[in-house]
């Protein structure tokens, strides 16, 4: 029987951390007098009392590490938990959700996807649309140690590949999390700051700044605005795409560079890859622009650039319409959303170092085929990769299709037409954001769905935030009979 105590007690410290957090949007009301600040009061309360209790309730449990069973409950417990707290401000606030649309906001939050249900963002005070980017800058941090120090460990979706990378945390889960936790906290945290003075620089306003600062480096997407970044001029977005650059780099790098190492970020094949693909996709999607309007215009690279960077990243911002670009512009934004960035960074989908070991395993069988005597390994910067890493990269890649069509149906038959079925279970499990089509596309938002659909989104997220197979291994026999 798997001591649920020391899950429970993590679970519960979090949630009491995340009341705290609340306590900054209670402060933005009083500030800006929006009379919205008893809100975040009686949330942040009810979220302290609640996490404290569950920490109280079961520190008995603590002991000296916590088995593989209990790491992978806490991994996927703790991204289910924060949104049913962090849903509070949303239900008692100006907006009056539903205990649905809040949950789907709070988890789009948490998992940084930044679909949304809510509009005329505008008009809400500013401790709401703070709470929004927050959510997203804790889920930001809280997903680079998942992924530095968690799912390498629980073997997922051939994330053990960088278990050699400075941290090895075997058998001492938590404690080397918090040493790892507290070094990338202060390059987060820096890069936020770097990212709002950015912003002020080029002229967008302090509040603006700073709340798009968060949800940047966070690659989360969400906006003070309904029209996100159209609302902003030219050199928003270039600043934008420079730290969405950088949130989707992995964490480690910085962490050696600041070490004194530059050699690893220089080499890194996967900033390599994510950068040349980035590069490739902005100047085939320009070209496309300037074909169709006849004309080279600076307007039209910065939209593709843009609009590219914050797909491709996960981030989910959009300054244009993209829908209106026509088809070719359409399907190649789709795709570009399966790529993601670089593992152990905020960024999400798929991740370029998948793709990397994919390409790598059928170059090695092709090389089989030509030449069946010889033996062939599959290489990554040069080193053979393991056969558990191969069949656990092919995993999730099969696990990912067979989710995306079975998302795809189950939203369809709630009603939804294809296009919107296709690209919201894209958007959810790739955690994008947006996704086509004139309901939930760039223009659009997920308000419009119908509740069965929102709540198998909400699922979608998780699964994608989490590696899928992390969330997937707990509904196992096995898993709770070890």
């Amino acid at each position: 029987m798997i001591d649920l105590r020391p899950v429970i007690y993590v679970i519960g410290l979090l949630v009491a951390a995340l009341g705290v957090a609340m306590l900054v949007p209670f402060g933005l009301d009083l500030w800006y007098g929006t009379g919205h600040a008893f809100v975040f009061f009686q949330s942040a309360a009810i979220t302290i009392l609640a996490g404290g209790f569950l920490a109280l309730a079961t520190q008995n449990g603590i002991g000296q590490g916590m088995s593989l069973q209990q790491t992978f409950l806490l991994t996927t417990s703790v991204w289910v938990a924060l949104p049913l707290f962090g849903a509070l401000p949303f239900m008692l606030g100006a907006t009056e959700a539903n205990f649905t649309d809040a949950f789907f906001e709070a988890m789009s939050g948490i998992t940084t996807t930044g679909s949304t249900v809510f509009t005329g963002l505008d008009r809400l005070p500013e401790g709401l649309l703070a709470w929004r980017a927050i959510l997203q800058w804790l889920g930001g941090v809280g997903i680079i140690v998942v992924a530095m120090v968690f799912l390498p460990e629980l073997r997922v979706g051939g994330m053990q590949i960088f278990r050699s990378e400075g941290f090895d945390t075997l058998g001492k889960i938590l404690p080397r999390a918090t040493e790892i936790a507290q070094r990338i906290s202060v390059i987060y945290v820096v890069l936020t700051g770097m990212c709002a003075l950015g912003f002020v620089a080029v002229g967008m306003p302090t509040f603006d700044a700073v709340m798009h600062a968060l949800t940047t480096v966070a690659t989360g997407g969400f906006s003070t605005h309904d029209a996100s970044f159209g609302a902003f001029n030219a050199g928003a977005e270039y600043v934008a795409v420079v730290f969405m650059i950088l949130a989707a780099l992995p964490f480690v790098r910085y962490v050696q560079l600041l070490n004194g190492s530059a050699r690893p970020i220089l080499v890194d094949s996967q900033i390599r890859g994510m950068l040349t693909a980035l590069a490739a996709i902005a100047v085939l999607l320009t070209l496309w622009l300037w074909l169709r309007s006849e004309a080279m215009t600076e307007q039209a690279f910065r939209k593709a650039l843009f609009n590219v960077t914050s797909i491709l990243t996960g981030t989910g911002f959009a300054s244009a319409n993209y829908m209106e670009w026509g088809s070719f512009a359409v399907v190649l934004m789709f795709f570009v959303g399966l790529i993601g960035g670089c593992a152990g960074s905020t960024s999400c989908s798929i991740k370029v170092f998948r793709y990397q070991l994919l390409f790598a395993s059928i170059a090695a069988q092709l090389r089989q085929i030509y030449s069946p005597s010889g033996l062939f390994t599959p290489r990554y910067e040069g080193r053979p990769v393991s056969e558990d890493v191969i069949n656990s990269v092919m995993s999730f890649f099969v696990i990912f299709m067979v989710s995306l069509g079975l998302f795809s149906v189950l939203l369809a038959m709630t009603g939804l037409d294809v296009i919107t079925s296709v690209s919201g279970a894209a958007a959810a499990l790739a955690n994008i954001g947006p996704g086509l089509g004139d309901q939930i596309g760039p223009a659009g938002n997920f308000g419009g769905l119908n509740d069965t659909a929102k709540w198998l989104l909400a699922g979608a997220m998780v699964l994608g935030r989490l590696e899928l197979m992390a969330v997937f291994v707990i509904f196992s026999r096995t898993f709770w009979r070890g």
